[in-house]
């Protein structure tokens, strides 16, 4: 697949060695044309992944994007969220950017109003959840659950448990048994630093649970267990309908693997300069990293067509 790359990504500059320009342009690394314009004038809502997209590695929220942000709406272009946290864990997000429309949690597991009530809920079975936590809690992973607004939790000092409540902004709440949940579980998470263990069971799970869950990497140390409609394909599509927009008029933006899907589905899919190649491949263009404010650079050269700060 040719794929278009946003002036200002990670090591590509224009063909003037300009660091991009008024107009958005993209290199086809096919040989097809170069410099050609990226059309985004039909796109009326833009789904933004949080962690790795919205969100810088140290898990802060640039000014840079929140003032993008606000110069997307005021160019009449809506804007939400979709992602692997927890409903709870989005708050904060969605009232520093401050977001009026649904938002998608549980990527996808779960559809927020602007309220915070819950518009459309999709859970593991029981079976499935069943079945996971048997597999899991043999391998030398961290297992967390989250059901009833909770996360779960039986080894407090694991690894992971420090990044994960940066990330939340609340506390586990630590369990000897997970079982008294099963039946009501919107996500199952492994969490390891290793990445190969963590492939071995997503392909071990999805013989498995296939087709009514999905095991999926959210990043390349966590592993998310969901039911299969809990996908950012579906997400996306529910937040369009949610705001009536068609799915032509929808743009995407994320860096993981869970994020393809949605890729596929909207009408403008664009991928974070640090994503893995596989992932970039599936996106019609690649913006910068969010180090360097890769999706405040794609609302001004992609979607707003290189619109000046302030403009709107």
């Amino acid at each position: 697949m040719a794929q278009p790359e946003v002036d200002g990504a990670p090591g590509k500059a224009n063909a003037a060695g300009e660091d991009g320009g008024a107009t958005a342009r993209v290199r086809v690394r096919a040989g097809v044309a170069a410099d050609k314009p990226v059309n985004a004038s039909g796109i009326a809502l833009l789904v933004s992944d949080v962690d790795g997209t919205l969100l810088r590695m140290d898990k802060s929220l640039a000014p840079a994007t929140v003032a993008a942000v606000d110069r997307l709406r005021a160019a009449g272009v809506r804007f939400t969220l979709v992602s692997a946290r927890p409903p709870r864990g989005m708050l904060p997000l969605i009232q520093a950017l401050n977001i009026k429309v649904p938002t998608a949690a549980f990527n996808g597991g779960a559809i927020v109003g602007a309220r915070g009530e819950i518009l459309e809920s999709t859970r593991l079975t029981g079976r499935d959840a069943r079945i996971t936590l048997d597999l899991l809690l043999r391998e030398p992973v961290e297992t967390w659950v989250f059901a009833d607004d909770q996360w779960l939790l039986r080894d407090p000092a694991g690894e992971y448990v420090p990044l994960e409540r940066k990330t939340l902004g609340y506390d586990g709440v630590v369990v000897d048994d997970f079982s008294p949940w099963a039946d009501r579980i919107d996500k199952i998470v492994a969490a390891s630093s290793d990445p190969a263990l963590l492939g071995r069971l997503e392909q071990a799970l999805n013989a498995r649970i296939a087709p009514h869950a999905l095991a999926l990497r959210s990043q390349t140390y966590y592993l998310d267990i969901t039911h299969a409609r809990a996908n950012k394909g579906d997400a996306l599509s529910a937040l369009a309908r949610q705001v009536g927009v068609p799915l032509t008029a929808t743009a995407a933006i994320g860096d993981g693997d869970n994020d393809v899907p949605m890729f596929k589905r909207a009408g403008l899919s664009i991928a974070m300069g640090h994503a893995d190649p596989a992932v970039r491949a599936q996106a019609r263009c690649v913006t910068a990293s969010n180090d360097q404010d890769g999706l405040a650079q794609a609302i001004d050269r992609i979607i707003l067509g290189g619109a000046a700060p302030g403009r709107g």
